[in-house]
């Protein structure tokens, strides 16, 4: 179960990474790397999924032991996110191409954790 708790773990803390590089940037409101609409509605998409919740629970429920079950719901939630933004970087891909290789290591993760196909 180890394993496991490592997985969702590195999971919690690359969310951790995503919401901090979308806030940075939207913060700098740099208009060469993102169009700032554009950002702002992939900042609006991580509060609305609560990411930042979700990521702070991974790591509090994996610090010690292993609980499958709470583990495996939360992923569930953050996949629900994952495939609207996932979605919407795509439609939007000029504007927001920089955003792919963040949501690409999220989503392999993802897969990781749940261990399930979807991804590939």
């Amino acid at each position: 179960m180890k394993i496991e708790m490592q997985k969702a773990n590195m999971l919690a803390e690359n969310i951790n990474d995503f919401i901090r590089y979308v806030q940075k940037n939207h913060e700098q409101k740099n208009n060469f790397r993102f169009h700032s609409d554009k950002l702002y509605q992939v900042k609006l998409f991580v509060e609305e999924f609560k990411f930042q919740i979700i990521a702070d629970e991974l790591l509090r429920i994996n610090q010690y032991s292993w609980d499958g079950k709470y583990t495996y719901y939360l992923v569930d939630c953050f996949k629900k996110g994952m495939d609207i933004i996932d979605e919407y970087v795509r439609k939007n891909y000029e504007e927001l191409y920089l955003l792919t290789s963040r949501l690409y290591i999220l989503k392999d993760l993802l897969q990781l954790v749940s261990g399930t196909e979807t991804y590939a």
